[in-house]
């Protein structure tokens, strides 16, 4: 079976976007460095303490969840290097390729950690664009993309720990309804601050851990654009105190400015009595 193209944090930008664009994923090994990855896992192991498996509710979601895995935001809460990670210039890289060619910008989507308990099974094969499916799915296969996501290991992340599973290449797939099959997928196993760089439109799931008493640390951090409705409530996680000292593309990533389409049509969004503003 065919091994996901990975590069090193440093190689040349077009080749690897050009490995997105034809696999819907990459692995960038190192994407974020020794101290930072290994202060981020530090604080989300000991919080994950406190945190239950599973998640809430009836029907789909609990099991799409996983009921022996760990999900938690508010990754900054927890330590500053996650507003290091927020920065990290491979995926600001991607995210302008990706996704500013279609909007004025774009702002944070997810930044969660992810922790696969022992004996959990694999995740359902399923594409992140869907959670905007009254957009995507009218459009398909020719919309663009809408979100881009990184899967960032916290410790080194095998198959058997459940390393997520990717289908290389359904990205471009004319039948969206089309699930393929869990045998055509691949494992992007990956070392401590690697990451698995990936296409909204790409089907994926976690994988199983089939470990007895280990867990899969990883965090999920991605992007959407900017016009549409982020799957966590950044925004409302930090005050603009507590980020007056970030970049203002940071500012800007946690919700904490006005969206402005230009150079494209469409009229500004998430303003303060018809103005723009920014914390």
């Amino acid at each position: 079976m065919a091994e996901l193209r990975r590069f090193a944090r440093e190689a040349d930008f077009g080749e690897m976007l050009a490995a997105f664009g034809e696999d819907g994923a990459v692995i960038v090994e190192s994407m974020v460095q020794g101290d930072t990855i290994a202060a981020m896992r530090d604080a989300v192991v000991a919080h994950a303490d406190a945190v239950e498996p599973g998640s809430r509710g009836d029907g789909f979601w609990p099991t799409f969840h996983g009921a022996a895995t760990k999900r938690f935001t508010h990754l900054g809460r927890l330590s500053p290097a996650f507003f290091d990670i927020l920065a990290n210039p491979v995926m600001e890289a991607f995210g302008d390729a990706v996704l500013l060619p279609r909007c004025g910008s774009y702002w944070l989507n997810t930044a969660q950690a992810m922790l696969i308990g022992p004996g959990e099974p694999a995740q359902v094969p399923h594409r992140d664009c869907g959670n905007w499916n009254n957009y995507v799915i009218p459009q398909w296969p020719d919309v663009p993309e809408v979100t881009v996501s990184a899967m960032i290991a916290l410790d080194q992340t095998t198959e058997e720990l459940g390393a997520t599973r990717v289908i290389p290449g359904s990205h471009l797939w004319d039948d969206y309804r089309e699930g393929g099959d869990p045998g055509a997928s691949i494992a992007a196993e990956l070392m401590p601050g690697s990451a698995l760089v990936y296409s909204g439109k790409v089907l994926h799931g976690g994988g199983a851990n089939r470990t007895g008493d280990r867990w899969r640390n990883a965090m999920h951090l991605s992007f959407v654009l900017g016009w549409l409705t982020p799957e966590d409530a950044n925004s409302m996680q930090y005050t603009a105190d507590e980020i007056a000292h970030l970049p203002e593309r940071s500012k800007r990533l946690l919700g904490h400015s006005s969206y402005d389409p230009g150079p494209h049509h469409g009229g500004r969004l998430w303003l303060k009595d018809f103005e723009a503003w920014s914390a």
